[in-house]
């Protein structure tokens, strides 16, 4: 039997690669993974059960026996619905701290894997081309500039309510891009065999059809 197919798209925060990936996902009736949200729920359970951030081995017991659920596009942890909760600035911090954590990465490994499944998989994050599906059909990496980044997340910040800096957003920015891309295990990088896509000046449909004409011709 063939392997099940895998489009992994990777890049830093705020590039745009959850939306593609799920855009990706729904155009070709794949399975979506967003490997992001189980490092978040991650991390917002440290958060909640007073755990701290850089207790390696209790943050990975708790990735490890996570209660999570993805149904109809809502996140949930322990029964509660935290699709919101997870988006959060501090949480989105907080996730960028405890992936550098070598024992989190390995107890999320075989939970992220298991998400193969028929007929296909995208899968988004930042290791998904490197390290967790090596062996992916089509491997695509997205980027921005920092200030591209936050204008972005700014816009949706503001659009929910929430007051936000633009200068300490991308300040913010450029903080996880050095953490993600200096960590010693599965650092934020291209696999050496992706396709590489700027979405400074691009829109989503464009950043989607560059994909899919991608993936059909591998």
């Amino acid at each position: 039997m063939p392997p099940i197919p895998v489009i992994t798209i990777d890049g830093p925060s705020a590039s745009g690669k959850g939306t593609v990936a799920e855009r990706v996902a729904a155009a070709l009736g794949f399975h979506f993974l967003d490997s992001g949200a189980l490092y978040r729920l991650t991390a917002l359970s440290a958060m909640r059960h007073g755990v701290a951030l850089d207790d390696a081995a209790r943050v990975a017991e708790l990735a490890a026996t996570l209660p999570a659920a993805f149904r109809d596009g809502s996140v949930w942890l322990a029964g509660e619905d935290v699709t919101d909760a997870i988006r959060a600035e501090a949480v989105g911090d907080g996730a960028s701290k405890v992936a550098a954590l070598p024992a989190v990465r390995a107890a999320l490994l075989d939970r992220q894997r298991a998400y193969r499944q028929t007929p296909g998989l995208v899968a988004d994050g930042r290791d998904m081309g490197t390290v967790v599906f090596a062996d992916a059909t089509a491997k695509i990496f997205l980027t921005a500039s920092a200030e591209a980044r936050a204008e972005r997340r700014h816009k949706q910040l503001i659009e929910k309510g929430n007051s936000a800096s633009l200068p300490a957003l991308v300040a913010d920015m450029q903080a996880r891009d050095a953490r993600d891309t200096g960590r010693a295990v599965a650092p934020l990088k291209p696999a050496p065999d992706a396709l590489l896509l700027d979405t400074t000046r691009m829109d989503v449909e464009s950043a989607v059809q560059a994909v899919l004409s991608h993936y059909r011709g591998r």
